[in-house]
């Protein structure tokens, strides 16, 4: 990994075909639409990481929890996925995350992909200890202090935004107090990342 490898560059390299695939037989859906509800929801955890992460109190309780999400669950993702061992886990730090914006996000994931509701369940908390392991990683490798996250979260963000001009409200999103506009949002980003995410796959 370089030293300008960004948490997306990280994220892209671990949801590969296979990874896609694998995860696409555990939901009972196609990897296309497998794919639509990754580039839906990858922005929008990771806009709620950046969120959650912009006040030094939130910046220190993300670190805290990084301390549990090392990376290693990146080396073993078939197993981990094909064993549904993500199920407590992802759930939990969606609540952190998403908190009561949880049902609007699975919406619009819902919406832009063409999954069901409870396969959009299912599929943000495999992504969920996904994100986290790809920080925890990131933050072992490059020794990332507390007030770095939301800098290195941030750059991800950035990087979305300039990918998809779309995404310019992407900071936004997490911010609205309307539940149905939260859910139009998530699949309007779902619509515009996609390309971004995976067109650029051989």
């Amino acid at each position: 990994m370089t030293s300008n490898t960004s948490i997306l560059d990280m994220l892209q390299q671990h949801l590969g075909p296979d990874t896609i695939a694998n995860i696409s037989q555990q939901l009972g859906a196609s990897p296309a639409d497998v794919s639509s509800g990754i580039a839906a929801a990858l922005p929008v955890l990771l806009s709620g990481l950046h969120r959650n992460a912009s006040d030094p109190q939130g910046a220190a309780a993300l670190d805290s929890a990084l301390n549990a999400h090392d990376g290693s669950i990146l080396d073993n993702l078939g197993s981990l996925l094909g064993g549904g061992a993500t199920g407590g886990i992802g759930a939990a730090i969606l609540a952190h995350i998403l908190g009561k914006r949880q049902a609007p996000v699975e919406e619009g994931v819902s919406r832009a992909s063409g999954l069901s509701a409870q396969q959009v369940s299912q599929l943000l908390m495999m992504l969920a200890p996904i994100v986290m392991g790809v920080l925890g990683r990131m933050r072992q490798q490059k020794g990332l202090s507390p007030a770095q996250l939301p800098e290195v979260l941030g750059q991800s963000k950035a990087q979305m935004e300039a990918q998809n001009p779309a995404l310019g409200g992407l900071a936004s999103v997490l911010d609205s107090n309307h539940d149905g506009q939260i859910a139009d949002d998530v699949m309007r980003i779902g619509s515009s990342m996609l390309g971004g995410l995976f067109g650029k796959r051989p």
